[in-house]
């Protein structure tokens, strides 16, 4: 197996997962994955002695000095990622890094540009929480495809992962949860072939550390409709 993916793993205050996760992560390597890149966002919780004891789980750490935002974190990772797919993980347990296999195998037949991850269109299972979000998400992803010309089922699954050099890191403007969107804008423009696969989803709720927040769609709308 080639080494074409390196996973960027951004994370805050999420001391109760992130052990875990990351021996979920080297659990998938599979010999196809290049390395484990981590950002700590300025973590209060924990979570940055937890990982200062286990760096045999990753291949970097980076730290940001102030807690900057998930956008901001991805930036960071990007900039030092040298793999020619980039793939994005939580930190918490909400996506099994068990499916990182099925991009893999979709990388190997096809050579996509981008392949997305759909917790709508799911393989066995999908938790969810709260008909809003989902409702949100739903127009979140119309909206994006009747302006990109796409057929996507849920753009803000975790788990996209896309040719890196289609990517100029340098033009990424957001720091917040609205930076997939504009990433993915990049993306489509920049790229021709796209593929969708099921995955499972072990969404969290308010109560067990979900972080993002209902008026989160207001930024992610923008950043869709912007220069349209």
């Amino acid at each position: 197996m080639n080494k074409q993916i390196d996973v960027i793993i951004p994370v805050y205050n999420e001391k109760n997962t992130i052990v875990e996760l990351l021996k979920k992560v080297n659990d998938n390597r599979g010999g196809f994955i290049n390395e484990v890149i981590v950002v700590d966002d300025n973590s209060t919780d924990g979570t940055s002695e937890l990982l200062n004891s286990s760096k045999h789980l990753y291949d970097q750490i980076l730290r940001n000095d102030k807690n900057s935002g998930k956008g901001a974190s991805v930036k960071k990772g990007l900039k030092i990622s040298k793999a020619k797919y980039i793939l994005f993980q939580d930190a918490d347990l909400e996506y099994d890094p068990s499916e990182y296999i099925k991009f893999y195998k979709i990388i190997e037949s096809f050579e996509p540009d981008l392949i997305v991850g759909s917790r709508l269109n799911y393989d066995q299972y999908s938790r969810s929480h709260n008909i809003y979000n989902k409702l949100g998400n739903i127009l979140i992803t119309n909206l994006f495809n009747i302006k990109n010309n796409t057929t996507f089922t849920d753009i803000y699954s975790c788990y996209i992962c896309f040719k890196r050099d289609l990517l100029n890191i340098s033009k990424l403007k957001s720091n917040g949860f609205e930076q997939q969107a504009e990433i993915l804008k990049h993306i489509v423009k920049n790229g021709k072939i796209f593929y969708e696969i099921k995955i499972n989803y072990n969404g969290r709720s308010k109560e067990e550390g979900k972080k993002i927040k209902w008026y989160n769609i207001f930024s992610v709308i923008y950043q869709i409709l912007k220069f349209w």
